[in-house]
């Protein structure tokens, strides 16, 4: 199992929520992987859309890190110590899906975070709050939805562009008996834009094995233009010219489960399967210098999708069961290996509202 998370993880990254997935803007506590998708098949959300129909859908991740690791092994001293660091996360997705046809739609995701990060002895927080950065995505499924009820795949590619700000600085006071306030630059694990573009291509298949029971996998990958994206860590850090700088770094999702109602309440759904999320420690374009901590997470995830009319709302909790914190290219050239604090839970909640067009209402 190590040696497949480990050669998935520098593969292939939100996502398709009924038709597209909420893309990149996310956070796997220290690791910045962040995502508040729950995939599955369109069948298992109420059905396809059809052609004219938007979907709007509001998307929330919470999640709160201070375990920390090297490798696979749980720095436990530093909690004992006091001097674990704790991410807290709230990521806000806003998702417009537009069915241009029955096989392609379009969907915009316009993220908003809200973050701040602490070291346990330390006198000051810092924080952040404000718009990430934005994608369009194009999908198409591979066969006709008209005729593919029982299965179907379908892949997408786009663009996320650098909106968030990448360099939010704090004014804090560093000691109980300072009165001048510090400037000092937030971690980019709590930053809300990364600097740089980004490619997306994300997947999503489903199948119905019978009894209305279905099984589904979806993933993406967000391939960045690499580098570093010239926000300075700290005062410091231009002592090592390698990591004085945040690097723009690639990142990845991939989950796969099984669907199944329950006949007792009309449109309730419960789901399970496997979720990893987290970044290479090389970039798909190369350009692997700066300053990132590579690593993944992979969790179990119990969920529910309730479906009303064109209301829908989803639920689930991603446990974590196995955490990695791999090493960067600076680590391995520098001979070192760092360390990355992960969240035991991942908290996600969603709720879709479908629009019909002129054509008149969505697929039941």
């Amino acid at each position: 199992m190590r040696n497949l998370c480990k050669c998935l993880s520098v593969v292939v990254w939100p996502m398709t929520l009924v038709l597209l997935a909420t893309v990149p803007a996310r956070g796997q506590g220290c690791i910045v992987a962040r995502s508040s998708s729950m995939d599955m098949s369109p069948e298992s959300q109420g059905g396809y859309l059809q052609s004219g129909d938007f979907e709007l859908t509001l998307g929330y991740r919470h999640q709160f890190s201070y375990k920390h690791f090297v490798g696979d092994v749980e720095q436990t001293y530093r909690v004992q110590q006091g001097t674990q660091v704790m991410n807290k996360i709230n990521l806000q997705d806003i998702n417009l899906s537009y069915q241009a046809t029955p096989r392609i739609s379009l969907t915009l995701t316009v993220p908003l975070l809200f973050a701040s990060r602490r070291s346990n002895n330390s006198y000051y927080t810092t924080h952040s709050a404000g718009l990430g950065d934005s994608a369009l995505v194009a999908q198409g499924w591979v066969w006709n939805p008209r005729r593919a009820k029982r299965g179907n795949v379908s892949v997408g590619f786009g663009v996320q562009a650098p909106t968030g700000k990448d360099n939010v600085q704090n004014n804090v006071l560093t000691t109980a008996t300072a009165t001048t306030p510090t400037v000092v630059t937030a971690d980019y694990s709590i930053q809300p834009g990364s600097g740089g573009w980004g490619m997306i291509f994300q997947w999503q298949a489903f199948r119905d094995v019978g009894h209305n029971t279905i099984v589904y996998t979806t993933g993406n990958y967000l391939a960045t233009q690499g580098g570093a994206n010239n926000v300075q860590r700290s005062a410091t850090s231009i002592n090592q010219p390698l990591t004085a700088y945040n690097a723009i770094q690639d990142q990845y999702l991939v989950q796969a489960g099984v669907s199944h109602p329950i006949g007792a309440i009309k449109g309730l759904t419960v789901t399970f399967g496997p979720r990893m999320e987290g970044v290479p420690a090389s970039n798909l374009r190369g350009n692997d210098l700066g300053f990132r901590r590579p690593g993944f997470a992979i969790s179990a995830a119990p969920g529910l999708i309730y479906a009303r009319g064109r209301n829908m709302i989803q639920a689930s909790i991603g446990k974590a069961v196995y955490r990695d914190r791999t090493r960067s290219v600076p680590d391995k050239m520098l001979g070192t290996h760092g360390d990355a604090a992960f969240a035991d839970y991942v908290w996600l909640l969603s709720y879709s509202l479908r629009l019909p067009g002129k054509g008149g209402h969505a697929e039941k």
